[in-house]
């Protein structure tokens, strides 16, 4: 299987180290996967990214056959594709029955015994709950597999263990036993050994040179700057709606996105604006609006935040509103996963 035999559909997420695109193959438009691409990738960033997706082939490959587990399909130089995982991320599902996190333990098991352990699973976003309400987890850029069964593997199978239940005590605290409870309140020694010395420059690393810090100021950007954006959009005849919105901004917490509903293009309506704000300025034929024509403001603060798990729930209850949704997504600019904290 070759990426020519990929057609691409929507891109997911985009970052230093590699770009997600949802799609399907070829001959097979029923069958839906998922690329991860190392083309194109800043000079920089190449060798970690080279190195992360040997490390997620490497454990894929590993996992094969486990129920919630991706299907490996190939990887190469260009890339890593792999069936499509269904499912709901586990901060929209909140599973709060007991099967669930049967299920998830059981996963985690059947991985351990192949010496696997993901390693990223704090995350609420790299578990998903099926459709038939089962677990399964994505997103192996960061596990690791084990030659040896030693302290290390079993510190980090720990970890994964530890940190599934603290998923468990986020959406079903109800369920915890005596014993889970006291799991969660003792870290392992490694754990806090890296808690007291790696872990700052991990956070330094990953919040302010590749990810976001918190939403501070978020509210006090909008309150300052959105009012000046609207004045100046309110002003121009061609404009005829518009929404501004707080979004993930690399290393600076939180950028300003506003959607102008304009038949011109953002290099028309940028003198008009402050210097230097919004951060992006889509321009869009149309915006998504109730029956009433008010604007969907909830829709787009989704979009601008790329929360495209969540966009699809709202359009498969509310299919209304997708040709124009699509049509907004497809041009959206803000290809993060991140979130505001």
């Amino acid at each position: 299987m070759t990426q020519s035999d990929f057609v691409p559909v929507t891109v997911l997420k985009r970052d230093a180290f590699s770009e997600t695109i949802s799609g399907h193959l070829a001959d097979r438009p029923d069958r839906r996967v998922a690329f991860r691409k190392l083309e194109g990738l800043p000079w920089w960033s190449r060798p970690i990214a080279r190195f992360l997706a040997r490390r997620e082939a490497r454990a894929l490959k590993a996992v094969q056959g486990i129920a919630g587990c991706p299907v490996l399909i190939s990887a190469d130089r260009r890339g890593i594709m792999r069936d499509w995982s269904e499912g709901t991320p586990l901060q929209l599902a909140q599973p709060a029955e007991a099967a669930f996190y049967r299920d998830a333990r059981r996963l985690l098991r059947e991985m351990r015994r192949r010496g696997v352990t993901h390693n990223d699973v704090a995350k609420p976003q790299n578990w998903l709950m099926t459709p038939e309400g089962r677990a399964a987890v994505i997103d192996f850029q960061l596990a690791s597999v084990h030659r040896r069964r030693g302290v290390l593997f079993r510190t980090m199978a720990r970890e994964d263990l530890r940190h599934l239940l603290k998923q468990k005590r986020a959406y079903a605290p109800g369920l915890l036993t005596a014993s889970q409870h006291r799991m969660l309140t003792r870290k392992s020694l490694p754990t806090r050994i890296w808690m007291a010395t790696a872990k700052p420059i991990y956070n330094f690393v990953t919040r302010r040179l590749f990810d976001w810090s918190d939403g501070e100021g978020t509210e006090d950007r909008l309150e300052r700057e959105g009012p000046r954006i609207a004045a100046a959009l309110d002003a121009r005849a061609d404009v005829t709606g518009h929404y501004t919105c707080a979004f993930p901004l690399p290393g600076r917490g939180s950028g300003l996105y506003t959607f102008a509903e304009t038949g011109t293009g953002p290099e028309a309506l940028r003198p008009d604006l402050p210097a230097g704000v919004p951060e992006h300025l889509q321009c869009v034929p149309r915006l998504p609006r109730d029956a009433g024509g008010t604007i969907d403001a909830a829709l787009l603060s989704l979009i601008a935040a790329n929360r495209l798990d969540e966009v699809e729930a709202r359009l498969q209850a509310e299919p209304e509103l997708r040709p124009v949704a699509d049509v907004v997504l497809a041009g959206r600019l803000n290809l993060t996963d991140r979130i505001l904290r």
